[in-house]
């Protein structure tokens, strides 16, 4: 109900003189979300098409085109003419999805990076009566009791199975991985203890942190939800070699104009400035983070490599 309330009252954007883009853009753009209306990705797109309707002089529609991990609407994408007028708003579970799930597309070279949208880091989330009570004793706890812990994820390959196993290896600890169907689950049996630890997004578990239903322990990243937990980072607070956030961008079909390009990059970093922008991306735990297509091509093939290694040693498969 809180996110809806915030997509509902979304600040009108001021107006602005579109210049050079309404020369470049004459249709309408559809901003395609590969997932169902009201999760992270849809909270991500539709203050931006708000923001880039007045800039690039043309609508910017959301479209959520669901379905099969977010494959559907990638390839649908993947499939459209790259003349900008069909964009699509992703997250690192494009990346995850590339290294564990059959795809019609190539996620490295089916698309052109546009702009890093947004940042979030992950929390490590733990029952409140397992012993640990903070990430330094976790650690020891687990290294001294191994596969004696459960995690939950959202499902086999998912981003929050991926980052936890991550977390594992560079813990040099070993876990046991608990399935669901969706993070909303994996929390309640969080709080019910019948897992102990989960690693997933703030805004997935925000009620129960909020009521200290479950024990926060770190972040895995710089940042988290404003009047959030304070705890430090895994890093700052262990010395362990591991960082960990999920992101967001915007991705066009291969062969995306330059100038088209160029002109998407400005609008994109003007509307993130927008202080109704940070405001509704800080209920899903983040924070606008723009970066221009080359920093974010080169982040998504650093990214799927990362996943890709990470897979072959957890041996983590999609079911």
């Amino acid at each position: 109900m809180h996110r809806r309330v915030l997509l509902g009252g979304l600040l009108a954007a001021p107006a602005f003189a579109p210049g050079l883009a309404q020369a470049q853009f004459t249709r309408p753009v559809r901003l395609v979300v590969p997932f169902p209306p009201g999760g992270s990705n849809d909270v991500i797109a539709r203050p931006l098409a708000e923001k880039l309707t007045p800039r690039l002089g043309q609508p910017v529609v959301v479209e959520n085109r669901p379905g099969a991990g977010g494959a559907i609407g990638a390839g649908q994408v993947a499939q459209s003419a790259p003349d900008g007028t069909t964009l699509m708003v992703t997250s690192s579970s494009f990346a995850a999805s590339a290294v564990v799930q059959r795809t019609p597309y190539d996620a490295e070279r089916s698309f052109e990076a546009v702009a890093l949208l947004a940042r979030a880091p992950f929390i490590v989330l733990t029952n409140p009566d397992f012993p640990p009570r903070d990430i330094g004793a976790l650690i020891t706890y687990l290294r001294a009791n191994p596969g004696r812990a459960d995690y939950g994820s959202s499902g086999p390959g998912g981003i929050n199975h991926f980052t936890t196993e991550q977390f594992a290896l560079a813990a040099g600890v070993r876990l046991n991985h608990v399935p669901y169907r969706g993070m909303p689950p994996a929390v309640t049996d969080l709080i019910a203890g019948h897992i102990q630890l989960l690693i997933t997004t703030i805004a997935s578990a925000s009620a129960a942190v909020r009521e200290n239903r479950v024990r926060s322990l770190a972040y895995t990243d710089e940042g988290g939800l404003p009047g959030g937990p304070e705890v430090p980072t895994v890093k700052a607070a262990t010395g362990i070699d591991f960082t960990a956030s999920i992101w967001w961008g915007l991705l066009a079909p291969r062969g995306l104009p330059p100038a088209l390009s160029a002109t998407l990059q400005e609008a994109i970093r003007d509307a993130l400035t927008e202080p109704d922008v940070a405001r509704i991306y800080a209920a899903e735990g983040a924070r606008p983070a723009f970066s221009n297509a080359a920093s974010y091509q080169q982040e998504l093939g650093t990214e799927i490599a990362r996943f890709r290694d990470v897979a072959t040693r957890a041996n983590i498969r999609a079911e």
